[in-house]
């Protein structure tokens, strides 16, 4: 169950019943619980000592110095519960003298591929983190709560229970239990591609015929601009895929 290439230290705690793929490496003084999976290429350094049933998959790097300038190589700690599903390239890292002297992640959690956990983070059971979410120093994530992709969290605060953050937010103040907290969304279109259909050959009048198009769409409705669109008796190939691509929508377009 152990590949012949895999480095485990002689400090290691490692049960017979977990596999450690290729590669994957195991620094001193790291336990793991039961039926765990080490991944080819992920790396666990201690002291960290998991539970049972985690699934560490490749270039994972679990229990790793703080990135804190007043870390000073002391032995601080990362504890991780049973029946945690730990992605591609996730970095924990183990706690600082000043916050406490450890990281804490619970049970049952999903902590998708890129995801960071900070050091001092208490993270509890049931949390589901999606790609690229980032949690600053010293964060309290209650069980049950969903931090979206590529959010980030201001060190310090608290996410409550039942809490679910939509992808790309940023967190500075306590997330409050049971509600949905997402940033503004301010996105819309600027215009047509010109630069880049040129680039791929499209005439002036081609694009030309796109912006008049984009210029209808922007300043109707979808029905509206759908029935300026369709009544020109000159509608493009281009433009009718503009028209059908509207039509087809189904969570809505952004003008």
């Amino acid at each position: 169950m152990i590949h012949p290439t895999a480095i485990i230290d002689k400090s290691a705690k490692v049960p017979a019943s977990c596999e450690v793929g290729a590669y994957a490496i195991i620094g001193a003084d790291v336990e793991l619980g039961d039926h765990c999976e080490i991944a080819s290429h992920a790396t666990l350094h201690g002291p960290t000592k998991l539970g049972s049933h985690n699934r560490i998959f490749s270039f994972a790097a679990i229990g790793c110095e703080p990135q804190d300038l007043s870390f000073k190589r002391e032995k601080t700690r990362l504890e991780i519960g049973d029946h945690n599903v730990i992605r591609e390239y996730v970095t924990i890292s183990r706690g600082t003298t000043k916050g406490g002297g450890l990281t804490r992640l619970g049970n049952n959690a999903l902590i998708m591929a890129y995801a960071h956990i900070a050091h001092d983070c208490v993270v509890a059971d049931n949390v589901i983190m999606a790609n690229a979410a980032t949690l600053a120093g010293h964060v309290i994530i209650e069980e049950w709560a969903v931090v979206g992709a590529f959010s980030a969290v201001h060190q310090f605060t608290r996410v409550g229970a039942h809490a679910y953050i939509g992808g790309g937010s940023i967190i500075t103040q306590d997330v409050l239990p049971f509600m949905k907290t997402v940033a503004r969304r301010d996105v819309g279109t600027f215009g047509v591609n010109a630069l880049g259909l040129e680039r791929r050959g499209f005439s002036k009048e081609r694009i030309a015929k796109l912006q008049r198009a984009y210029k209808t769409i922007r300043r109707n409705n979808n029905t509206q601009a759908l029935e300026l669109l369709r009544a020109e008796s000159d509608t493009t190939e281009d433009v009718a895929v503009l028209i059908n691509f509207i039509e087809s929508s189904e969570r809505g377009i952004i003008r």
